[in-house]
């Protein structure tokens, strides 16, 4: 029994309206696909790559379930501290086994289940919705931890407050499913709708190609207790006419390396969210200079929607130019919410 591609959602602005959906958490981890054909358990990623050797504590709960067959569609997570951690899920996935036996005990994951694509070989994914959910209920809600199926309503109130209050920390949004809707593979057959904060950054670098030059990312930055300007990420996805524009506009600003606030390097402490496309990205002294220093003397309105720490996770979407905004008054505290704790997300479970 092999993994089918994952049924994917597409962005919208608000919560459908009708009563012909159902509201999920849209959690913030690995989407994983777990098979079982009578055998052992494997765990697939949205990419089809397997994970099931990093996470032995979930393949062994999955063949601990009462179904010989079965193909179920959930997201993997990591409970550290009482919060889900992001960044030690991407830890996990180390390639030497005595490391990952001490990730398993340090940094155990969950798998909350969303659907059931087959059960005991039969083919759900031409049913509706609500009957797979029925089916997933049945095969996984006897389970314990770290097994869970995610909650699930038809009351939009609720879904509205689920996005309000169960703000990061291992969620993002509120998935909308079709009751009636079969499974596609591949498609954006579900509708979700996200977090999206802003914040005011100083604007200290680009990174830019092409003569004239054209900036492809704004390199943002915000000021810590100490005083030091924290490189958090970048804001880029600027069409061919904005990037010309934007060379233009920060021409003026380009400065030496020397004397600007980066000019040691910044996140030299690494990290597994530099990994990630459009996280901040490390830089020291010695390295290619793939970056121009401007002087952090302007300040940008950007919307995002993933942080983990000071660092956002992907790129933001920049809103405009805030001339009114003075660039020392941009503090990290902008992106400082507290994340509901795991064991309040869970206990909805």
């Amino acid at each position: 029994m092999s993994a089918p591609e994952p049924m994917l959602a597409r962005l919208v602005r608000e919560l459908p309206e009708g009563d012909e959906w159902i509201f999920e958490p849209k959690w913030d981890g690995f989407r994983g696909i777990a098979v079982r054909d009578r055998g052992d358990v494997e765990i697939h990623s949205r990419h089809g790559r397997p994970l099931g050797r990093y996470f032995p504590e979930l393949t062994a709960a999955l063949a601990a379930l009462d179904r010989r067959r079965f193909v179920l569609d959930g997201e993997l997570l990591v409970v550290r501290d009482g919060r889900f951690d992001f960044e030690a899920l991407l830890g996990r996935l180390h390639p030497a086994a005595a490391r990952v036996r001490q990730l398993t005990a340090s940094s155990p994951a969950v798998f909350v289940a969303f659907d059931a694509l087959a059960l005991d070989g039969e083919d759900l994914c031409e049913r509706g919705f609500a009957e797979r959910r029925e089916r997933l209920l049945a095969a996984v809600e006897p389970a314990a931890a770290p097994l869970f199926v995610t909650p699930a309503t038809e009351d939009r109130a609720l879904a509205g407050r689920w996005l309000e209050e169960f703000r990061g920390g291992g969620l993002d949004g509120v998935v909308a499913k079709g009751r009636d809707r079969r499974y596609e593979p591949g498609a954006r057959a579900m509708l979700k709708v996200k977090h999206e904060r802003t914040a005011d950054c100083v604007v200290a670098g680009v990174r830019a190609s092409g003569e004239p030059p054209e900036v492809t990312a704004l390199m943002l930055g915000l000021y810590d207790d100490a005083g030091v300007l924290e490189h958090i990420g970048v804001a880029s996805s600027f069409s061919r006419s904005a990037r010309a524009d934007l060379g233009h506009e920060v021409a003026p600003l380009v400065a030496p390396l020397e004397g600007h606030p980066w000019e040691r390097g910044f996140l030299a402490g690494g990290g597994a969210m530099g990994r990630l496309p459009g996280a901040a990205g490390r830089w020291v002294p010695g390295m290619t200079l793939d970056w121009v220093p401007l002087a952090p003397e302007r300040v940008a309105e950007v919307r995002y929607t993933q942080v983990d720490g000071h660092r956002l996770r992907h790129p933001a979407k920049l809103v405009r130019w805030r001339p009114d905004r003075e660039p020392a008054s941009c503090r990290v505290d902008q992106l400082e919410a507290e994340p509901p704790r795991a064991d309040q997300v869970l206990s909805e479970l």
